[in-house]
């Protein structure tokens, strides 16, 4: 036996027990004559006393060990002098009587406690030894918990877990593949799925009811901090249902989650169409944790003589502003920074016009000579601004004014401090267009995926004008983070090969990629609907993380490399040959 207890368990009731303890050396303490060290493993952290006035060639022993050793060590548990109430172990230490080294150490490149000497890159490429640090493995635990509790729930609400396959069809639409060449069918290829979509719509005309899958996705594509080419779903779907049905049911999860997991009660029952969010916060996934509503003012400026507001308003677009509470004492150089990151060429506003409300009740702004000070008030009483407040506008088309202003409401945010990582505010984004029209390519595009359901009263306007048709889809948001996203599904093969039709594709093209499900579809399909929930980004939010690498085991870099086994990497020309996959000869 290594050992007879963990390193967090013992408390000060096992004082004069013997016991007998196995880990990591964290840290060594050498005072002359007494040695302390502190040994860790998953459960915690204990300390280790050696006394060379009690038994000098164990503490000579003890002087040789390095960190990151491992040891076994067995003695009695001690009540400690100076307890530290920073470890649950703090009340007691273990006079030890034996000490046995299980291998030893080089030392490591970074140091491995809370606060890490070690860069990132650094930290994954020797990853087995950033993972002994506290908190990425309780940032597993955290994941490990949220697995169960999911399963937990959606088990009580009577869904059946289903493995779909790994190696399927390369579809169109989405991100791109990866392709895996097949060694007995040469020239052709498998991809790896970016999601189990048509195989849980085919397990619901099964007559399945209600699946689930906690499941690797892959998609090849360019990374940012929450993104990686593999990924982890909470996949769903269920039979017989409405967008109301799939709202209530997956409420009742995150509601469950955020309980078990993290003691909060949050609200998921808040509901916003797609229309709403972009016109009152500029983003499709908005931030509810601070107000800051766009407030439209093209009405009070109609008729004015200001260029700006006059022309806008001529072309047809909008003024909007938001107010900052409490942001007249904004200095010049704040204000000139904001008007900088709209006039950002991705914002492409041209200014950035605002209005102090100072506490003495004046009024100013760059503006004040083209408008009165009552004209001015009355902006500010129109967006609800009071005594002290700052009022910050754009003008401009309509949805880049509502991009740009909602990017600067995220950084004003910012900058306030309002983003409170302990606050979680949900709600779930409705009414979604069907279609974006991709003016490069010249083609329409699904706005979620080519199985969603039109709105039935835009089926009308498939064939004639499908970009005021409305889906059946809903993204669950919670803080500005697109947590999990789906629809209800078609289950009229009519109505899917309208939708082929829309985005592009001709019968036989359908046919080609889609036939097995056009043909499910033809026996008694079910009116069905599904969510996905991307379950790195909800562990990485519940841990407060900034990136979803910081709550996976083995995640790639920015670059989409793991640098820790060196992949992707080449493979022996012999392996190629097999394939059927031939290199040219200056690559051989």
């Amino acid at each position: 036996m290594y050992r007879s207890h963990n390193c967090g368990e013992l408390r000060g009731v096992n004082a004069g027990q013997p016991v007998t303890l196995a880990g990591w050396v964290q840290r060594i303490r050498n005072f002359g004559g007494m040695i302390f060290i502190d040994l860790r493993d998953r459960y915690g952290i204990t300390q280790l006393v050696f006394s060379e006035e009690i038994d000098p060639s164990l503490a000579s022993q003890a002087e040789e060990l390095g960190r990151e050793f491992v040891v076994q060590a067995s003695g009695k548990v001690a009540e400690r002098s100076n307890k530290n109430k920073e470890i649950l172990t703090g009340d007691i230490e273990i006079i030890v009587e034996k000490l046995n080294v299980l291998n030893k150490s080089k030392t490591p490149p970074f140091t491995i406690e809370d606060e890490t000497d070690g860069g990132e890159e650094l930290r994954m490429k020797y990853r087995f030894l950033d993972l002994r640090r506290k908190s990425p493995m309780q940032n597993l635990m955290l994941r490990h918990q949220m697995l169960q509790e999911t399963r937990r729930y959606l088990t009580s609400e009577q869904f059946i877990e289903v493995e779909t396959p790994f190696l399927i069809k390369s579809t169109p639409e989405g991100a791109r593949d990866f392709v895996v060449p097949s060694r007995m069918h040469q020239g052709s290829f498998y991809a790896l799925p970016q999601s189990p979509q048509t195989f849980k719509q085919i397990l619901m005309v099964a007559g399945f009811d209600r699946y689930f899958q906690i499941v690797k996705c892959f998609r090849d594509e360019d990374l940012r901090a929450d993104r990686q080419p593999e990924f982890t779903q909470i996949d769903c779907e269920l039979s017989f249902v409405t967008l109301k049905d799939v709202i209530d049911v997956f409420s009742g999860l995150s509601t469950h989650l955020f309980q078990q997991i993290g003691g909060v009660e949050l609200d998921s029952s808040r509901i916003m169409t797609y229309d709403d969010a972009m016109r009152f916060y500029g983003s499709d996934k908005p931030d509810l944790r601070f107000e800051m509503k766009f407030q439209y003012l093209t009405a009070q400026v109609a008729g004015t003589d200001f260029p700006p507001f006059a022309s806008v308003v001529a072309e047809g677009g909008d003024v909007i502003g938001f107010v900052v509470k409490n942001g007249a004492g904004y200095s010049r150089r704040q204000i000139d920074q904001l008007t900088d990151f709209v006039r950002q060429p991705h914002r492409g506003m041209k200014g950035l016009v605002w209005i102090k409300l100072e506490t003495t009740g004046e009024v100013k702004s760059p503006v004040g000579k083209f408008f009165t000070d009552d004209q001015l008030k009355q902006w500010m009483s129109a967006c609800g601004a009071e005594k002290g407040d700052l009022l910050l506008i754009v003008a401009g088309e309509t949805e880049k004014a509502q991009h740009a202003l909602g990017g600067l409401r995220l950084e004003v945010a910012k900058q306030e401090g309002l983003s409170d990582k302990r606050k979680f505010v949900a709600t779930w984004i409705t009414e979604w267009p069907l279609f974006e029209w991709v003016e490069e390519d010249q083609r329409w595009y699904s706005r979620h995926h080519p199985f969603t359901a039109p709105n039935e009263e835009f089926l009308h306007l498939l064939e004639t004008d499908p970009g005021k048709v409305k889906a059946n889809a809903y993204d669950f948001v919670i803080n500005g983070v697109e947590i999990g996203g789906g629809s209800v599904r078609i289950h009229d093969r009519q109505i899917q090969e309208w939708v082929f039709k829309t985005l592009g594709l001709s019968t036989e093209e359908s046919r080609e990629k889609f036939g097995f499900l056009l043909s499910a579809l033809d026996y008694g399909a079910p009116p069905h609907g599904g969510i996905a929930y991307g379950f790195d980004r909800w562990v990485a939010m519940m841990a407060g993380a900034d990136s979803i690498r910081e709550v996976i085991a083995f995640p790639k870099n920015n670059a989409g490399r793991d640098i820790m086994i060196d992949a992707p990497s080449p493979v022996d020309f012999a392996q190629l040959n097999e394939l059927g996959l031939k290199l040219s000869e200056e690559k051989k």
